[in-house]
């Protein structure tokens, strides 16, 4: 199914607050860093247009939201989006997760890792580029906090399946996977983001599953 064409974020938008470049990053992000306070944090990686962010800012003001987001205007339209709610506990950062993850976030720093519809990667010999990694696994365990959750959503049974064993396989930590329910959508734009809404109109299944890992320490 072709994508809808993607509509470029107006200049008379600020994104002063809501747009951060890799350049201009604090050498470790936390909720002091970027926000000024101490509440707790959460992050969104392939954060698209914005949809989840925009929408769970606003119902959790106690609680900060980052999202990450590859390519640039995708970043710039999910900022934008936030920026328009008029919430200041979430913001966008233009780069790639894997390095950001890896050199920006303490150990268990985070309350929350969400992952909604990332990109498949189809071919065999690029799986190794999913969010979803053996290479990244391991990041994912380190930065968050006993007691904290992994969202893992897809509509790829494959991609799913995969995820499930690799999680078991390589961060036991993580426990057992609790499937998430599909909630009714009250309005036009009521899913956790477009790609959900999609998939749910073309009644193609979406396999949703949350995580929360054990309270013991772990070492990865």
């Amino acid at each position: 199914m072709p994508r809808r064409q993607f509509r470029a974020v107006k200049s008379s938008v600020d994104l002063t607050h809501h747009l951060r470049d890799v350049e201009n990053l604090p050498a470790k992000i936390d909720s002091e860093s970027i926000f000024g306070n101490l509440q707790p944090i959460e992050l969104e990686i392939g954060s698209g247009k914005g949809l989840f962010l925009s929408s769970v800012a606003v119902k959790q003001p106690e609680t900060n939201f980052v999202g990450i987001e590859i390519i640039h205007k995708y970043a710039a339209h999910a900022a934008a989006r936030i920026a328009k709610t008029g919430v200041t506990n979430a913001v966008m950062i233009s780069g790639d997760a894997g390095p950001i993850v890896k050199d920006r976030f303490e150990d268990q720093s985070l309350d929350a890792i969400h992952v909604y519809f990332p990109d498949p990667w189809w071919k065999p010999r690029h799986r190794k580029r999913r969010v979803v990694s053996r290479e990244s696994i391991p990041q994912f365990a380190r930065v968050l906090r006993p007691g904290a959750r992994f969202h893992f959503w897809t509509d790829v049974l494959d991609y799913f399946e995969d995820t499930i064993e690799l999680l078991a396989e390589i961060a036991p930590q993580f426990g057992v996977p609790y499937p998430e329910p599909e909630v009714p959508a009250e309005h036009e734009l009521d899913f956790r983001t477009h790609f959900e809404r999609r998939s749910r109109m073309h009644e193609i299944p979406v396999y949703r599953v949350r995580y929360q890992l054990k309270n013991e320490l772990s070492k990865v």
